[in-house]
């Protein structure tokens, strides 16, 4: 028997950012939208806690138990007394290290597949919470569609679409690890008076018109200037996504993929086509959401 889920990837149409809290985390104001790329993660049954990966940049994922895939399965195991001896495969498609949740995506994608794989039968409220201990992205992942997360990030409200975004995603030459985006912004602002994160009213009431002008208008990221301060370079494929005709253009997430809002589909393949010509960004993707969270695609023998 083995199972495989599909997980999405995800992009932040505002990241709103409070200053560092005592315990290191920062709270957030984090609008998710689920997007059309997405991880499989295969959970077979084996004789102890395996990772495997698949697919582009597959080099750059961890296999050992810092894997946040592994980690779930060690969760999930723990909770319910069992023994974590599971073969996880990882076949990626979402970009590693590219503020898109490719690594939370992969801890929700095995921690469905092997509740459904042993049949521990968790409650929803089980898995989100372990999802929430394994990282701030995770429960997103595991959700999909739309949501506000407050806290770190893990604490989900969904949110109303009214239809679907249409997005152009530039991959750049290299990663950009997370903690050092937000110690940089801990270093840009630690002068400044850190607002309280606050969710964008004009950006909810776009997503819930199905508004793409109306979105590209409210969207926001408090990590930008950090993922640019740390890699220069961004600012000229967001120029260049710009220049092409996108309505918007962000760093996604803490980076350092960046996106750009397209009004529909044929003007998404346009930037795209420009993107992959400016000599700015490595790999181009379009995809739209939102789209489910993760989900059992393929349980059998």
């Amino acid at each position: 028997m083995s199972v495989t889920v599909r997980v999405p990837a995800k992009v932040n149409v505002q990241l709103a950012v409070g200053a560092v809290r005592p315990d290191g985390f920062h709270d957030l104001a984090n609008v998710f939208l689920a997007v059309g790329l997405h991880d499989e993660v295969t959970a077979t049954p084996a004789d102890a806690l395996r990772v495997t990966c698949s697919g582009p940049d597959a080099g750059q994922v961890p296999l050992d138990r810092t894997n946040l895939a592994a980690r779930a399965a060690l969760a999930l195991a723990g909770r319910h007394g069992l023994e974590p001896a599971v073969h996880l495969h990882i076949a990626k498609d979402i970009p590693v290290a590219g503020g898109m949740a490719g690594g939370s995506a992969d801890g929700a994608g095995a921690l469905l597949a092997c509740d459904a794989l042993w049949g521990t039968n968790a409650s929803r409220e089980e898995l989100l919470d372990i999802c929430a201990e394994l990282g701030s992205d995770v429960p997103f992942s595991l959700v999909g569609g739309a949501a506000l997360g407050t806290g770190r990030g893990e604490r989900l409200t969904g949110l109303e679409v009214g239809g679907s975004f249409h997005w152009v995603f530039a991959m750049a030459e290299r990663g950009l690890s997370t903690p050092a985006v937000f110690r940089e912004f801990d270093r840009l602002t630690e002068a400044l008076d850190v607002p309280e994160p606050v969710a964008s009213q004009e950006l909810l009431d776009a997503l819930a018109k199905g508004d793409p002008d109306a979105l590209a208008a409210a969207v926001s990221n408090d990590l930008q200037p950090a993922a640019l301060s740390l890699f220069p370079e961004l600012a000229g494929t967001l120029a260049a996504g710009r220049a092409a005709g996108a309505l918007a253009a962000l760093v996604s997430g803490s980076g350092p993929t960046t996106a750009f809002l397209a009004r529909e589909e044929e003007s998404a393949r346009q930037v795209a086509e420009a993107l992959r010509t400016s000599g700015t960004c490595r790999t181009v993707r379009t995809a739209s959401g939102p789209v489910p969270g993760a989900t059992v695609v393929a349980p059998g023998r």
